[in-house]
Formats: structure tokens, sequence, C-alpha cells
């Protein structure tokens, strides 16, 4: 009667190579990185407990995912502007607080890129405020490895909080 479910769950299984779940683990970084709702750390998670050895790749794979949807953002924001300058006879409040303070910390604060739905929005902002891109990614690339290294070095048992 459910033999179906037994047939279903080795077809899916077939697909759990470590070069699939490192695709499936860039495209998660990179879509977590976006507006859009997704969680990388869940599947590096997953595919480090399956296959250890891959902790270092996944590490590169999802940093370098995460780094790609970031500038997707960034893109998103810098064309946001331009279409509503564009389609607005007013001008952007740039006298706003939080647009102040991060004109006043600038791409250091991207650092803060990390934070879950804050850091997407920070991310948008910079591309807003047209802060320098390099110094921007410098900075956001920053955050998220220190996420991804705090993740990795968790899941290989050297953190312990024991």
């Amino acid at each position: 009667m459910f033999e179906w479910i037994n047939t279903a769950s080795t077809w899916i299984q077939s697909w759990m190579s470590a070069d699939a779940g490192l695709w499936g683990l860039f495209f998660s970084a990179f879509l977590s990185a976006t507006i859009l709702p997704g969680s990388s750390e869940l599947v590096m998670t997953a595919l480090v407990t399956a296959y250890p050895s891959l902790a270092w790749s996944a590490f590169g794979v999802a940093l370098a995912g995460n780094l790609c949807g970031c500038v997707l953002t960034y893109v998103m924001g810098q064309a946001g502007r331009r279409g509503y300058e564009r389609f607005q006879p007013a001008q952007v409040d740039q006298h706003g607080v939080h647009v102040q303070r991060l004109r006043r910390w600038g791409p250091p604060a991207l650092v803060l890129s990390f934070l879950p739905l804050v850091g997407d929005a920070l991310v948008l902002a910079a591309g807003w405020l047209k802060l320098p891109f390099w110094q921007s990614m410098f900075w956001i690339g920053v955050g998220k490895a220190a996420r991804y290294l705090l993740l990795v070095l968790g899941l290989l048992g050297v953190l312990s909080l024991a």
C-alpha cells in the first residue's frame, strides 16, 4: 500500500549526492541573501552532517552563493532608487534618522548584514544610498563569512558550549 513512499524516498536519496548538495546549498544561500525567505544554515547543517568531509567546501559555496545574492539585492536597491527618481518629481529623503546612521557608519555597518531580516534591508539600503560597491561587498563578506565560519566550526565540534 505504501510502496510508493519507499520508491519516492529511494528516488530522492539518489539525488542527495555531495555535488547536488553543494549546488542546493549555493542556491539556498543565494535566495537567503535576497529579500526572499530562506535558510541556508539549515541546508548547510544537513550537508555537513551527511558529508563532514565537505565542511570547508560547503563554507566556500555558501559564502559565494550568499555574496551573489547580496550583489543582486544591492543592484535592486540601486535600480529602485533610479526608478523612484525617474517617476517621482520629489527628491529622495536624505535626512531620515536611519539613512543618516547608515551614511555615517558607511560600508563597515554592512558587517551586520548577516542578521536575519535586518541584513537584507541593510544591503538593499546600501544600493539605494549608492554606497561604494566594492567596500560594501567587502564588509558584507566579512559578516557573512563570520556567520558561516561559526556554523562550520560548531558542526565540526570545534566550538562547544560544554
